[in-house]
């Protein structure tokens, strides 16, 4: 018999959230993501994983080299945003933060960040969906003292979600709920960057307090994430 997997036992893994960076050809992106590790310490190496559907992937696989910037917890979602539910293949992320160029060539995203990492890629692995990059880092700075951003709190108190590419994508709670048999409320998707309005939680960070149905927002409300219009989203399925 095969042992039943609820999915819901991988979200109490620990992670961080992240801005990691890469460099080709001249040519500058970067992506938010959590599953960045410390494999050992003697030599220091690291690990993130990455999906092979994004941008950032085909720079740090030809390039060999990453960075990563650790974010602090007070880092606001249309930054988040920026990098993590926008590609690069449509616009220039690093020209709209501060940066300076690393020792690999990597642009170091500068705001909202406690400390950045270099690394230079030993091993990939391939993952399947993602690729694992090992890397030893050549290259570490402390930016400012502060609380980092963990992936917990981005979901929890800022009330983020995870893109479709991230290892850890979660099921919308609407299909979790009705694979339980339960009723969900009607939420509403920005069709820009993903970001789900839930009339339960509301959007409290902009005075639309939980329980707002979608239709009672202002009519100049936008999208918490990347600013997105009441006409840019649509229900939920």
């Amino acid at each position: 018999m095969t042992p039943e997997i609820n999915l819901e036992a991988f979200w109490n893994l620990s992670y961080g959230l992240y801005v990691i960076t890469s460099q080709l050809d001249g040519k500058f992106n970067g992506q938010i993501a959590n599953t960045v590790i410390q494999v050992t310490a003697e030599p220091p190496r690291i690990a993130v994983s990455i999906s092979k559907k994004n941008f950032t992937h085909d720079f740090i696989s030809h390039s060999g080299a990453f960075a990563v910037s650790v974010l602090d917890e007070s880092t606001p979602m249309t930054f988040i945003g920026l990098f993590g539910f926008k590609s690069g293949r449509n616009i220039d992320k690093l020209s709209q933060v501060s940066f300076k160029k690393g020792i690999t060539g990597c642009p170091l995203v500068l705001e909202n960040a406690l400390s950045v990492l270099e690394a230079k890629v030993i091993e990939q692995v391939d993952c399947g969906t993602h690729t694992l990059f090992i890397a030893d880092v050549v290259g570490a700075e402390v930016l400012s003292k502060g609380h980092p951003l963990t992936y917990a709190d981005y979901h929890l108190v800022k009330k983020g979600k995870t893109p479709k590419n991230a290892p850890t994508y979660r099921s919308p709670e609407s299909a979790i709920k009705k694979e339980r048999g339960e009723k969900a409320m009607t939420k509403y998707k920005c069709n820009v960057c993903g970001y789900i309005y839930e009339p339960a939680l509301g959007d409290p960070d902009n005075g639309i307090a939980p329980g707002t149905a979608f239709e009672a927002l202002p009519v100049d409300w936008v999208c918490p994430i990347c600013g997105a219009s009441k006409e840019d989203f649509e229900p939920e399925d």
